[in-house]
């Protein structure tokens, strides 16, 4: 699969997801401390750590969705679908917790709205191992590619034949 969207000749899709899943994790830490019993500022600061993830979760999002587009329907596509259906079900669920957190007046987290947000960071974790498996499922066939041209440049110049347009 080609990613559309790339930057220097590396997809931008897989650089972007680590922006949301980091943020994710933060929050969820941000929000262990607070119901452990640490300052009450933590809650809020775990609260609005989540929203930029969704923010970043949601350009993501676009991107992967560009990206799949006009793909090939293989097996790397369905990697790809797979990948985005549970990075959004991760965002969907910490959305969940958002908006019940919504109208605190801290915005502190609850028990079971952090057990929420590690059961999406559990749900995150299947997302960052299948995009990894689709990575190397791409740059395999990348460099199959190459590999393909490099032999290319072992021919003797008498077998190589450029083609030029007439004058």
């Amino acid at each position: 699969m080609e990613s559309r969207l790339r930057v220097q000749g590396h997809p931008i899709q897989p650089m972007l997801v680590t922006f949301p899943f980091g943020l994710f994790v933060s929050a969820a830490v941000l929000d262990l401390a607070d119901v452990a019993g640490g300052p009450a500022f933590l809650g809020e600061v775990g609260y609005w750590t989540a929203v930029a993830a969704l923010v970043a979760a949601a350009l993501a999002a676009v991107a992967g969705l560009v990206d799949l587009w006009d793909a090939r329907a293989d097996r790397t596509r369905r990697t790809a679908v797979t990948v985005n259906l549970v990075n959004a079900a991760m965002a969907a669920l910490f959305l969940l917790t958002c908006l019940m957190r919504a109208d605190a007046p801290e915005r502190g987290a609850t028990g079971v709205e952090l057990a929420t947000e590690l059961l999406a960071l559990a749900v995150g974790s299947v997302g960052v191992w299948l995009g990894a498996r689709l990575v190397r499922q791409f740059d395999r066939g990348r460099a199959s590619e190459q590999a393909g041209l490099e032999r290319l440049a072992d021919l003797p110049a008498s077998t190589v034949e450029i083609i030029r347009p007439p004058a």
